[in-house]
């Protein structure tokens, strides 16, 4: 069995980066938003938006915890992680007590897209999960 998963939105705010284990595994934490437009038979216009938590583990959390801010876009390869329980997205209630729920992926790769460098080029970075950190040319 194989499953692969690629998605492409922009971050909903700053990641977040931990340690975890005894080892000190860098872990961060993003948040993308993937946004679906379409139109039906009838013409009238839909958009639904589908948040996806996504954890970055190992040599690329800290380059994505050091280049992304809220706003950027990016490109996330990687595997949903259900819930344990249900094999589902993640179900929870809103402060508001509606219903929400979210899916969770963990990152096989992260490319930054759909922003410019301080010179005013584009400067979309590929940071692969087998990469180490000293190889990084910034």
């Amino acid at each position: 069995m194989y499953e692969k998963t690629i998605i492409v939105g922009n971050l909903t705010r700053d990641p977040e980066m931990r340690y975890h284990g005894e080892q000190g595994t860098p872990v961060t934490t993003i948040n993308v938003a993937v946004n679906k437009s379409w139109t039906d038979k009838n013409g009238t216009k839909h958009k639904r938006t589908k948040w996806v938590r996504v954890s970055v583990w190992g040599g690329q959390a800290e380059p994505v915890n050091l280049y992304l801010k809220k706003g950027r876009q990016v490109l996330v390869e990687g595997t949903y992680t259900e819930d344990k329980e249900t094999g589902n997205p993640r179900v929870y209630v809103r402060d508001d007590g509606s219903p929400g729920s979210q899916f969770e992926m963990k990152a096989i790769q992260v490319i930054f897209l759909g922003s410019k460098d301080s010179n005013g080029s584009e400067s979309p970075i590929s940071v692969p999960d087998d990469v180490d950190e000293e190889d990084i040319p910034f």
